[in-house]
């Protein structure tokens, strides 16, 4: 059997950052996407929490820790986005679970850099 291998991503590359808002107080939430330099779609995410240190930041990073892991693994976001928890009306029960749905139409390879504004 052959394992699948972990693409690297270069240490420069291009990078967006925006603002969130997730859960029933809108918790706002800074997330920032790496891209592929390929243009292949997003490559890494980074999620920090209104609070530092609290245990839904920590969630949050960690989340966004094994999102970027899964993506260099060359899993598609349309995979995760139909595997991750949904309320009963399909929106995303966590912040990595909004975030996932938000980088979805960015996951399509293009000739321009997707842009998540």
């Amino acid at each position: 059997m052959t394992l699948p291998t972990r693409r690297r991503i270069p240490n420069r590359r291009h990078a967006e950052t925006f603002e969130m808002s997730h859960g029933n107080k809108n918790a706002r939430f800074k997330v920032t996407v790496g891209f592929w330099p390929d243009r292949a779609g997003p490559a890494e995410v980074f999620v920090s929490g209104a609070k530092a240190g609290t245990e839904i930041e920590a969630v949050a990073r960690d989340g966004a820790v094994l999102l970027s892991i899964a993506m260099q693994y060359g899993v598609p976001l349309a995979v995760i986005g139909g595997a991750i928890t949904r309320e009963q009306d399909g929106s995303p029960s966590s912040i990595i679970g909004a975030v996932v749905d938000r980088l979805l139409p960015a996951s399509q390879p293009t000739t321009t850099t997707p842009s998540l504004a």
